[in-house]
Parts: structure tokens; C-alpha cells; sequence
């Protein structure tokens, strides 16, 4: 009897070990990279519409890197600044990233960004707002 017990005790420690340490790759520790899988575009009259990242400016993967704040394009493109996470905080099982972007120089195209990475599974929402536009990405995330 007390043999099955401890046999139960360690497969449940075993179990639940690699959740717990799952948990902890999305939670800002280690860098990721982060997959556009789909993009969804929006005017203020309710018009919606499934775009690819590409058609909206984004790279198909970004690299964030927690340690310096900073998300980029991977691979990197020179002429594209990082964008700077201003912003970190667990809330509900999910790691907020929050940031604006100015865009381009003379022309009113800021937006302010936020990114919620599910600790559980990686899975990540990005949704975009400025003038006139919203977008919401889903995809996903891993650690590198």
C-alpha cells in the first residue's frame, strides 16, 4: 500500500514538472520567437478582414528578447527599428507585453500594441490600434 502511494506521489511529480517549467519558458525569462499565423484587419465601419502578415507590414516571426525589452524581426531587417516593450505584467495566466510605435517620420500612422502570451501553452494574441485600423494576430510562441 505504501509502495503504490509513493509510485503515485512520483508520477504526479513527474507530470507536473515539465507544466511547471513549460509555464516558466513563456513567462519572460527566456527569449522566443513569436509565428504570425493569422491576421485579422478592422475599420471603424465593421469591416474585417483575414490578411497575411506581409499585406500589413509584419514579418512572418519576431524575436523577443526579454532582457533587453525589445521585439525585432527574425531574421532582423536593417531598415526596421526594434520595437521597445514598455510595459510587463502577468495577468490571468497570461504575459502582457505592451508598446506605441511612431511609424514613419511625417506621416500619422502610430499605433499602440499589445501582446498576451498564454504561460500554459504559448499561444499568443498581438492586437494593433491607430487611426482608423485595428488588427488582431494569432499565433504562437517558442523558446530559442
Amino acid at each position: 500500500m505504501k509502495k503504490r502511494g509513493l509510485i503515485t506521489i512520483a508520477m504526479v511529480i513527474v507530470l507536473v514538472t515539465p507544466l511547471a517549467s513549460r509555464a516558466g519558458d513563456f513567462a519572460g525569462s527566456k527569449p522566443l520567437i513569436f509565428s504570425l499565423i493569422s491576421v485579422v484587419e478592422c475599420t471603424p465601419t465593421g469591416d474585417c478582414q483575414k490578411v497575411t502578415p506581409e499585406d500589413v507590414g509584419l514579418p512572418q516571426f519576431l524575436k523577443i528578447n526579454f532582457a533587453e525589452k525589445q521585439i525585432t524581426a527574425a531574421p532582423e531587417i536593417s531598415e526596421v527599428p526594434p520595437s521597445v516593450i514598455e510595459r510587463m505584467e502577468v495577468v490571468d495566466g497570461k504575459l502582457m507585453l505592451q508598446g506605441a510605435e511612431d511609424g514613419l517620420e511625417e506621416v500619422r500612422d502610430g499605433l499602440g500594441w499589445t501582446i498576451a502570451i498564454s504561460l500554459d501553452t504559448g499561444k499568443a494574441v498581438l492586437t494593433g490600434s491607430g487611426d482608423g485600423v485595428g488588427f488582431v494576430v494569432f499565433g504562437a510562441c517558442l523558446t530559442f
